[in-house]
């Protein structure tokens, strides 16, 4: 009875009021897990998740992967697969040259002209703080001053020599974002909040999901920034019925932005996947979602991204016979940048519809019609 007492006020305090536990977000934020080095993330992740799940385990990948049992017998229960990518954009160390300076290679998709002098970490022997350092405005030509830069023109400075970087950093050595999480108006502001938001709102909904039907495995995936590789595994292995991706979508509500661009919008609600480049959501899903956003007065907005997939597609896929997939996003601006924002509200939004999506299941007709 404590325990379910404590499970409602969480509750009453994250919905009612859209507070967040900011503390447990920078920690994830801040945390390093880069595509293939998601060791220090996923430590975290395990650590934190474990009183609230009744089953937890790492496969090959790297994936980690936890069940709540539902509350149906083992004949009417279905698989209930949710996936929050751990890993972040980064970079991987290709070339140490005579003076010390480190040459890399992105891992995942960057937008180079957000790189010029900002700080990383080479996570070498030990941490090391570099800075991104080009050609100086001052050297460059007319004609250079208009280009974009490109990623191979950017090298990282760590105050060292070749010998002594040397010491610390191997190629093959991952590179990460250093930034620290702001709450800046109604929003947070961060590195990786792409998609450590969603590992957040993975979180928050497993510490919230009580008396459930189905069995649910929330499941933090490694590598989906280079080929949403760690969820075709998991889903090879889970096998769900049905599956929720949660993933960060583009959120192009700014002065530039035509109408008709926008994709979705800060502070209008948790966002419903109908498509992206890589999945079409099930229709189905789509308006089982919708129709527990209405009924739970939860404020949404439909996403159609046109460019950019998520771990949807491998959920809709890679079990025997195909699942039920879907997926809420959360609303983005900068995305894919040095720094990511997201609004608070949206973010409860989305923790409130996840729960509700995963305890209604049981209530929906699911036959194609």
């Amino acid at each position: 009875m404590a325990n379910k007492l404590l499970v409602a006020r969480h509750l009453s305090f994250v919905t009612c009021h859209m507070e967040l536990n900011i503390q447990l977000l920078s920690k994830i934020c801040e945390t390093p897990g880069a595509p293939g080095f998601e060791q220090k993330i996923r430590e975290l992740v395990i650590n934190t998740v474990k009183p609230y799940v009744d089953d937890i385990k790492v496969d090959n990948m790297g994936n980690v992967i936890t069940l709540k049992k539902g509350v149906l017998s083992d004949s009417e229960k279905k698989k209930v697969m949710i996936a929050a990518h751990m890993d972040e954009i980064g970079f991987i160390v290709t070339y140490i040259n005579e003076n010390g300076f480190v040459y890399f290679t992105p891992l995942g998709g960057f937008d180079p002209k957000t790189l010029t002098n900002q700080r990383v970490i080479v996570h070498g022997r030990k941490d090391l703080i570099g800075v991104m350092g080009s050609k100086p405005v001052h050297f460059m030509s007319p004609e250079e001053k208009t280009k974009a830069p490109k990623i191979e023109d950017f090298f990282i400075d760590l105050g060292m020599n070749k010998e002594e970087v040397e010491k610390y950093v191997n190629i093959g050595d991952p590179i990460t974002r250093e930034r620290s999480l702001i709450e800046m108006g109604n929003c947070v502001n961060c590195k990786s909040l792409d998609n450590r938001i969603s590992v957040f709102i993975l979180i928050e909904t497993l510490k919230l999901l009580e008396d459930f039907p189905h069995d649910v495995y929330g499941v933090f995936t490694v590598q989906e920034e280079v080929g949403l590789r760690g969820a075709s595994v998991a889903a090879h292995h889970i096998n769900p019925d049905f599956a929720f991706a949660l993933d960060t979508t583009i959120a192009y509500d700014v002065p530039i932005a035509r109408a008709q661009e926008k994709v979705t919008e800060l502070g209008k609600g948790a966002a419903i996947k109908i498509m992206d480049s890589s999945a079409i959501a099930d229709y189905r899903m789509v308006q089982y979602m919708k129709k527990v956003a209405i009924e739970n007065n939860i404020k949404w907005q439909p996403e159609i991204l046109i460019a950019g997939g998520t771990d949807t597609a491998p959920l809709q896929r890679m079990s025997l016979m195909g699942s039920i997939a879907g997926a809420v996003s959360i609303p983005t601006r900068h995305i894919h940048q040095v720094i990511e924002t997201v609004h608070k509200e949206d973010v409860g939004n989305c923790i409130r519809l996840l729960k509700a999506c995963i305890e209604n299941l049981q209530k929906h007709d699911w036959a194609f019609k």
